[in-house]
């Protein structure tokens, strides 16, 4: 996968989109490598969590506008489908996706950012959906996920306007939960990750998914939903040993994925 870079620490999947030259824009050969290594990582049952970031000094700078330039209508619409199919993907991914976001997210990098659960950025991260100036619309989910995480007033304020905006206005909007010094941003989403791993794995990947799936239908069909996934969890080997651990008061747990 000669875009995505793919690394193992523990039980946690390192993604680095890597084509710096380009400020890791998103081509067709990306999002497709992109695409190859969410089905690895799904297939695997020693990963729990993943990391996704973006080499040298941006996280993806948006969609190849060199590709984009000579697209009809209908390679348009191919592209998007693409694109957004891989976005959806991810986001549906049964293992929690944090974006370390170390650089510009800007378009398809923003789109790529919101497809992930968590989002945390780097001090010199800069976000935004600047599409409308280049005579397009966001193309990979934006107008659909930007409303959902920051309101619509705001999602229509960034997008109509094509504003570009730093990572301490991201934090204050909700787009990203925290920001660190770029220096630090890889050490702290790996201790997110571990934090997360941490933890029962299916019942992480059932919360995830409660998550999701209440984010897109009404509270009553929701709170069903959760309800099933909690009977899911109560029968596992790893309810027995987290409970356990509490009611003996000892620290260590040894969850199985069972």
């Amino acid at each position: 996968m000669s875009f995505v870079n793919f690394e193992q620490q523990g039980a946690v999947a390192i993604l680095t989109i890597n084509r710096p030259e380009a400020l890791n824009a998103l081509n067709s050969q990306v999002l497709s490598d992109l695409d190859e290594v969410i089905t690895k990582v799904e297939a695997s049952p020693d990963i729990h969590a993943v990391i996704l970031t973006g080499a040298g000094r941006s996280f993806v700078a948006g969609a190849d506008i060199g590709e984009m330039k000579g697209f009809s209508a209908i390679d348009g619409k191919k592209f998007g489908v693409h694109g957004g199919g891989v976005f959806l993907r991810l986001e549906n991914l049964s293992k929690p996706v944090i974006a370390a976001v170390n650089g510009f997210a800007l378009g398809g990098g923003c789109e790529l950012a919101m497809s992930c659960d968590i989002r945390i950025a780097s001090e010199k991260a800069k976000f935004g959906q600047p599409e409308v100036g280049l005579g397009i619309t966001p193309g990979f989910g934006g107008t659909q996920r930007l409303p959902r995480i920051v309101g619509i007033s705001k999602a229509m304020e960034l997008i109509l306007t094509a504003k570009v905006i730093g990572a301490a206005e991201a934090k204050e909007i909700g787009l990203v939960s925290q920001v660190y010094a770029p220096e630090e941003l890889m050490d702290k989403a790996m201790e997110l990750a571990n934090a997360i791993c941490a933890n029962a794995p299916i019942a992480v990947q059932e919360s995830k998914r409660c998550i999701r799936m209440g984010m897109q239908i009404d509270i009553a069909t929701g709170s069903a939903f959760e309800a099933e996934a909690f009977g899911v969890t109560c029968g596992t080997e790893d309810k027995n040993e987290g409970m356990g651990a509490f009611l003996e008061k000892r620290a260590e747990k040894h969850f199985q994925n069972k």
